[in-house]
């Protein structure tokens, strides 16, 4: 089995497979003054198994495109959308977030939460534009200093895994520089990463190696894993997530 199915299997029953929370989606939501009683046209881009999407169809009255381009991730948002009763507002799509089959301004609201790196925050921001409407709101969640300096080891290895990790003012400025009008923004706190979302993952491992003959793949795996989590809990005030609200100039 390769990397990227192996990827999949560890990931794909989580809850989610990045930092956030139902609470952190919902403040997002009212920092970008968005009604909850207004039918609006949504896509969740990079959606995983749906947590955000999830949450987005039980707060709005909204249509809610769900992207991935991983169908086995959109087969369990199906599911879960099933019992909460909530397929009729989701619609999953299976796409690359770089090759996105939609028309120009389609959309009231773009969301990406933990999934803007996969193609750099800036192609991302300067890419999905033009599917919002003017005045349209783009949400998306960013790795992101949180100081001016930081440990080297820790420097090291994000400039190794995503070059394009920055503080908050280096983003509002992308943000800025591609059309956009900041109107929020927060970190996420502490048990985004640890309950939400390192935690379950870490109590899946032994089951994970077990599931995969305790391989020499699996193995490397679960070992970068814990090695991230491992580098979090001793540097984590330097720093987390970033969410981002932002409007589409009408200009």
């Amino acid at each position: 089995m390769d990397e990227l199915q192996l990827l999949i299997d560890l990931h794909k029953h989580a809850n989610r497979q990045g930092p956030g929370g139902d609470a952190e989606t919902e403040r997002a939501l009212d920092l970008a003054g968005l009604s909850r009683a207004a039918p609006l046209k949504v896509a969740d881009i990079g959606c995983g198994t749906g947590a955000s999407a999830l949450t987005l169809a039980r707060m709005l009255n909204a249509e809610i495109t769900a992207v991935d381009f991983l169908q086995a991730f959109l087969d369990e948002l199906e599911t879960r959308a099933r019992r909460e009763g909530l397929e009729e507002k989701i619609t999953p799509v299976c796409a690359s977030m770089d090759e996105l089959p939609f028309e120009d301004e389609a959309f009231d609201v773009i969301w990406s939460e933990g999934a803007i790196y996969n193609i750099g925050f800036q192609k991302g921001v300067s890419d999905w534009k033009r599917y919002l409407k003017p005045g349209g709101v783009l949400v998306a969640s960013e790795l992101t200093w949180t100081t001016g300096m930081r440990p080297a080891e820790l420097q090291q290895h994000w400039d190794n895994e995503y070059p394009e990790v920055d503080t908050a003012s280096a983003k509002m400025k992308v943000l800025e520089d591609n059309g956009y009008s900041p109107v929020g923004y927060f970190l996420l706190p502490e048990h985004c990463w640890l309950a939400n979302y390192y935690r379950p993952m870490q109590a899946d491992f032994q089951g994970f190696l077990e599931r995969h003959g305790n391989s020499d793949e699996a193995r490397a795996i679960v070992e970068a894993e814990q090695h991230e989590i491992e580098l979090y809990e001793k540097y984590k005030a330097f720093v987390s997530y970033g969410v981002y609200i932002a409007k589409k100039s009408d200009a």
